[in-house]
């Protein structure tokens, strides 16, 4: 039986719920309510799928992440679009951090088995977001303000199991 798995930064709850309120307006106001199902959060490794004996490889390999590294404050900073006809995506914008970057190629040096562009984003709309509702969104969102921060002090390994669930947790230590 196959199992989908990812990795990922969540900010804390609170913001978890701010960013909310902008996937509700989504779904009120451009009928996508395909982002209200998951969290907020930022992808270090992308959804892959693998057998559920394999789990405990997964498991070794994400606890092989080198995170000795300092807790460091994420700023996320209005919002941000991929604008790809097919599958539109409207995001909170996190603001350039080499600290995210070494954190990802660390991730990148266990998990490397498929070629992603790390491009740090937080999900706000998309899936079920037409081409049309994406353009009207986006007239509202691209100049909405939206400033907020959070200390990345941890990262999640997470399996979707009708939803995604964190199943292991590694801390950032310097």
């Amino acid at each position: 039986m196959k199992k989908m798995y990812f990795i990922a930064i969540y900010p804390p709850q609170e913001i978890i719920e701010e960013v909310k309120t902008f996937k509700k307006d989504l779904a009120v106001s451009y009928g996508n309510t395909k982002a209200l199902k998951n969290d907020a959060h930022i992808t270090l490794f992308p959804p892959f799928s693998r057998e559920l004996e394999l789990e405990s490889d997964i498991h070794i390999a994400f606890q092989k992440i080198d995170t000795s590294l300092s807790p460091f404050e994420m700023d996320l900073n209005g919002f941000g679009s991929f604008p790809n006809p097919k599958n539109p995506v409207i995001f909170v914008h996190p603001e350039d951090n080499v600290h995210l970057t070494e954190l990802y190629q660390r991730v990148k040096q266990q998990f490397n088995f498929t070629n992603y562009s790390f491009t740090p984003h937080m999900t706000v709309g998309y899936r079920d977001l037409t081409w049309e509702n994406y353009l009207k969104a986006w007239e509202k969102y691209k100049e909405k303000e939206y400033k907020t921060k959070f200390i990345v002090d941890k990262i999640l390994l997470l399996r979707y199991d009708g939803k995604w669930i964190p199943i292991a947790e590694k801390y950032l230590t310097d």
